[in-house]
Formats: C-alpha cells, sequence, structure tokens
C-alpha cells in the first residue's frame, strides 16, 4: 500500500493512522483523502485489526478542507465534496470501532473527521470549531446535524452560526468529545481505550456500532442530504468566492451588505 499523505501503522491488533500533511496542518485535499481512504480499507480488511486510531502529525490533528479545493469548477467542486462524504461514511460504516486523537486544530472538515468517529479522545490544548461560515459556507461533511444530535440545537447554533473556535474543555461539556487529557499522555489514553476495546467480542462490538450508527442515521439521513444540497448553494454564491479569496489573501472579506 503506497500513500504519500497519510502513515500507516499496526501496534498489534491496533492501527494508527496519522495524516501527514504537516506543513499545511493535515488539511484535507482530495490526496489526503485518498490516502486516508486507502488507509481505512486496508485496516477494515486486515483481520488482525481490531480497533483504528486516527491523529495527526505536528500541532494539527486537522485544519479542514484545503480551501484551494474551491477555487476549481463545480464538478470539482463537487466530486471533492463527494470523496470527503464516501470516506466519512466509510469511518462511520466500518465494523472496527474508530477513534479519533485529537492532538490540535480540529476545524471545519477536520471536525466533522473527528464527528465521523467512534469515539474522540482530545489533548488539553486542541481547539475545535465549525469554521466554515466565515468564508461564507456552511459545512458539508454532517457538522450542522451530527452537532444537534450530540450537542443540541442551542449549542449546534452557536458553534456553525458563530464560527468561533473553542477548547477541548468546551467540546467535552457540551458532549462533542468523550476525554481530555494532557497532550503527553493523548496517544497513550487513545491506545489504553483502544486495548479495552480488543478485549471485547469483534463481533458483539461491530453489531453494537452497526445498531448505534444505524439509529442515529436514520434520525439524520434527511439532514445531512440538506446539508449537502446547501452546501451547493453556499459555495456557488459570490459570498463564498469573496470568503475564500479573503482567506487565502489573509484579510477580512467585504461582504455584499
Amino acid at each position: 500500500m503506497e500513500l504519500k499523505y497519510v502513515a500507516y501503522e499496526k501496534k498489534e491488533r491496533v492501527a494508527v493512522i496519522t495524516l501527514n500533511r504537516p506543513e499545511k496542518l493535515n488539511a484535507l485535499n482530495r490526496d489526503v483523502l485518498t490516502d486516508l481512504r486507502k488507509a481505512l480499507e486496508e485496516a477494515e480488511k486486515d483481520p488482525e485489526v481490531r480497533v483504528v486510531i486516527i491523529t495527526g502529525t505536528g500541532k494539527s490533528f486537522c485544519a479542514g478542507a484545503d480551501i484551494t479545493e474551491f477555487t476549481k469548477g463545480v464538478a470539482d467542486v463537487r466530486g471533492f465534496i463527494e470523496l470527503g462524504r464516501e470516506v466519512f461514511e466509510f469511518i462511520e460504516n466500518m465494523s472496527k470501532p474508530v477513534i479519533a486523537a485529537v492532538n490540535g486544530y480540529a476545524l471545519g472538515g477536520g471536525f466533522e473527521l473527528a464527528l465521523s468517529c467512534d469515539f474522540v479522545i482530545a489533548a488539553s490544548s486542541a481547539a475545535f470549531g465549525s469554521t466554515e461560515i466565515n468564508l461564507g459556507i456552511v459545512p458539508g461533511w454532517g457538522a450542522t446535524q451530527k452537532l444537534v444530535f450530540m450537542a443540541g440545537l442551542a449549542k449546534a447554533r452557536e458553534i456553525v452560526m458563530l464560527g468561533e473556535v473553542f477548547s477541548a474543555e468546551e467540546a467535552l461539556k457540551h458532549g462533542i468529545v468523550h476525554r481530555v487529557v494532557q497532550p503527553e499522555k493523548l496517544m497513550d489514553e487513545a491506545m489504553a481505550l483502544a486495548v479495552k476495546l480488543c478485549q471485547k467480542s469483534p463481533t458483539a462490538l461491530a453489531i453494537a456500532k452497526a445498531v448505534l450508527s444505524r439509529s442515529a442515521r436514520s434520525i439524520l439521513a434527511p439532514g445531512l442530504e440538506l446539508e449537502r444540497s446547501m452546501f451547493y448553494v453556499a459555495v456557488s454564491s459570490e459570498e463564498a468566492k469573496e470568503g475564500i479569496s479573503a482567506f487565502l489573501e489573509k484579510r477580512k472579506p467585504k461582504w455584499q451588505s
């Protein structure tokens, strides 16, 4: 398996998948998503792997989608969004538990990556945020629906509509992460949880995950479809063009009204 932007390591019965694009804070572009999918598929088909951990190299778990992907043509943007959707749904549908070990920034699409995992362990220095609105767009990989389900409508409105970055402790308070630990203990804590999961019946774990995921998806499915369609409306707007240009030019956006 040839990977450029993701590292894959087996530690006994645990597959550790590390996003490895530190110069871009592990931002997700088409190549990163493709490598991530390959690594996840490898873990899923390997009978020796019982649990998966996803983390990031450097000071970021994943800073979000690579904004340059949104400067391309409509077909390319749609293909990128659909690829991300497929990868995140693959995580949700895997027969094996997936743990996000969030070591730094988990923003935008990176936040949605964490939300797709079964467990989220965060370093106390981690930072979360659904920051898309600051670019004149909205989440397209599930945040609007999952946050309502996990944190409640009032908190979801605050997170999505303000687009502010918040701490790991705040995420813990609202049920978005499961545990917060000191940064130097992050991977040890994630591995300890993985070991506990490895001690359970793999068949029972797979069934439990499938049933829980099916229950959540039966509630979220209509909203997820609406979110995806509304993302395309937002990303095609003039305000999105201004917001994305402003981000790339490192200036404040100038909205039309």
